[in-house]
């Protein structure tokens, strides 16, 4: 029984699929996705309610198209590494 056990398995998996990498991004593209809809949509047109909802909106769009966004380039990372491993 002397395999080589990784010492930190989680953080191994994290790191191989560029978890971290795939959360900036996610969440880059969520920021500049939301600060279009604010713009389209609410400061250019006009608005006649009060600021803070639209706010509080924007808050809501970013972090949950941020989280989808992590998420699906975080699946892609998992199934290249499949196919890397598989091929091997």
């Amino acid at each position: 029984m002397s395999e080589s056990v990784p010492e930190r398995p989680r953080a191994n998996f994290v790191a191989a699929l560029n978890v971290r990498r795939n959360a900036v991004r996610g969440f880059g593209f969520s920021l500049l996705f939301t600060a279009t809809v604010l713009a389209v949509f609410v400061v250019l047109p006009g608005t006649r309610q009060p600021m803070p909802y639209y706010l509080a909106l924007a808050f809501v769009l970013v972090t949950s198209l941020g989280a989808l966004a992590t998420t699906v380039l975080t699946l892609v990372s998992a199934y290249r590494l499949a196919r890397e491993t598989d091929l091997d």
